[in-house]
């Protein structure tokens, strides 16, 4: 049954409590000392000792960092004349990092899009469409191939008619593909007579769509020696699927499509993408070393840059405050356009892991021994070790917090709170507890005695013991059984541990 207990203080030393509970109400006086040495316990209203004030919301996007930023990379490559075909596709890689230039590669192997060994997901011939055709293939006819950006690879077809059926389905035998640019090279030895395909006819494969204004490679390089003739392309035309394949990442919640790039608080930075993916995204999100006062990465915005209509980067914006859709404002800025842009949520296995559930109707202050997800228990001879308060200035974020100690003062045994539905992990899978704690309620001498132990599925996995201590950020790494259980044992009154904003998510 779900209690709730409600003060209102008339002076230090006296008061009246409500005691409110599913169908009665009970109003009595009450008059003792609520003070001992100068502390006012929590369960009475205490202020604690000292503030720990601070700008939960942080920064909003940087936005005129990354537009300067997306006029410095070139992300635009196409295929060499002189690298062989059928190259597997590189991971995705980190063009640039908050405003410095960079080439890393993404310790992440899923892709973003990808239909290989899926056969439900093969896209027909008529699932592509003619983007731009080519100029044709007469003794003076001169036309160019793709350099753009979210280049993957090449494969040569049969030059006997002009393939674009190869073409396509070697479009959809490749992750990422949603684009192929088909080709005749000429003058060209290594196509004509060293690669095994004897074939001058490139299908080369791209993550993203491109134009005809981005037909800029005429050849005129000589692979035969420095007298040797130079190379052409003829009959250069794109191919574009109809239908793109875009994943949601694992451990990640996706938002409608959004309308613009966000524009919002809670912003922890950007990198650029050598192609739009979201798996990767979602690495650079999971890795961001966490924010003092926000902790991890939860939320990250994926858009593409597109500069007088040619596709040029693509941004992944990281926050730890979910961005709302309200704040996808931002279009573009001069003549940099934002497209594609899409937000991604990580998912948070514990609810109401900021207890922000837990109210008291009309009063700003009450507590409790129970919220609708959560247990708080005493050992025996224990009183009140464990509790949750809906109480503005006791917690991190938000109005409500977790305590472990006392409420009352009454002893000084170690409390238990415990989430009561259990998690629906993957067995076997990484997770990170993710928590704020503070210790400073009572003063720094009052708090040596601080501490609060993490238990998963009964095994100590981590603890927090440093006696006085403001709102900080701890982390732990787990792996999952299924249904695995979390607790939190610890406080010593009159040292008090608030535990605030948890998170249980994917590694």
């Amino acid at each position: 049954m779900l209690q709730s207990v409600q003060w209102e203080l008339s002076d230090p030393i006296s008061f009246r409590v409500m005691v409110s509970s599913p169908g009665f109400l009970v109003l009595l006086s009450l008059a003792f000392s609520l003070v001992e040495c100068g502390l006012i316990y929590p369960a009475f209203q205490g202020t604690p000792a000292t503030s720990d004030s601070y700008d939960f919301n942080g920064s909003s996007t940087d936005t005129s960092n990354i537009v300067s930023t997306a006029f410095q990379v070139d992300q635009k490559t196409g295929a060499n004349a002189n690298v062989p075909p059928n190259q597997p596709v590189a991971n995705t890689t980190i063009t640039a990092i908050d405003g410095r230039v960079e080439n890393a590669t993404i310790s992440s192997s899923r892709r973003s899009l990808s239909i290989r060994g899926n056969p439900s997901l093969r896209r027909q011939v008529s699932d592509y469409e003619e983007v731009f055709a080519g100029t044709g293939t007469g003794a003076g006819d001169r036309d160019a191939a793709v350099v753009g950006t979210a280049y993957l690879t090449y494969t040569l077809v049969n030059n006997a008619t002009y393939n674009v059926a190869d073409c396509l389905a070697f479009c959809d035998a490749t992750p990422d593909c949603v684009f192929v640019n088909l080709y005749y090279e000429l003058n060209n030895a290594w196509l004509d007579h060293v690669y095994s395909a004897h074939s001058n006819l490139k299908c080369v494969a791209y993550g993203d769509v491109h134009s005809a204004a981005e037909k800029t490679n005429f050849g005129g390089q000589s692979l035969s020696g420095t007298d040797g003739p130079l190379t052409y392309i003829q009959d250069s035309s794109g191919w574009a699927s109809t239908s793109f394949i875009v994943s949601t990442p694992d451990g990640y919640d996706a938002l409608a499509e959004l309308d613009g790039a966000n524009e919002a608080p809670g912003y922890m930075g950007f990198v650029f993408l050598d192609q739009y993916d979201t798996d990767a995204c979602a690495a650079v999100c999971n890795d961001q070393s966490p924010n003092d006062v926000g902790g991890s990465c939860k939320y990250f915005n994926i858009w593409r840059a597109v500069v007088d209509g040619i596709p040029t980067t693509y941004t992944c914006a990281l926050y730890y405050i979910p961005a709302d859709p309200s704040t996808a404002t931002n279009h573009g800025q001069g003549n940099l356009t934002v497209t594609d842009s899409r937000g991604y949520k990580r998912k948070n296995y514990v609810l109401n892991g900021g207890f922000e559930d837990y109210t008291c109707s009309d009063l700003s202050f009450c507590y409790s021994e129970e919220t609708d997800d959560w247990l708080a228990t005493s050992p025996q001879n224990g009183d009140y070790d464990a509790s949750f308060f809906h109480f503005q200035p006791y917690a991190h974020t938000g109005d409500s917090v977790a305590l472990l100690g006392s409420a009352f003062g009454r002893d000084n045994l170690p409390g238990t709170l415990t989430y009561a539905p259990g998690l629906s992990t993957e067995p076997g899978a990484k997770y990170v507890i993710e928590l704020f704690h503070s210790s400073y309620y009572s003063g720094t001498s009052a708090e040596a005695n601080a501490f609060v132990e993490v238990y998963w599925n009964g095994n100590l996995v981590g603890s927090v013991d440093h006696g006085y201590s403001q709102w900080k950020y701890y982390a732990f790494v787990v792996v999952a059984e299924g249904n695995d259980e979390l607790d939190f044992y610890g406080g010593k009154a009159p040292s008090y541990d608030f535990l605030d904003d948890i998170y249980v998510m994917r590694a």
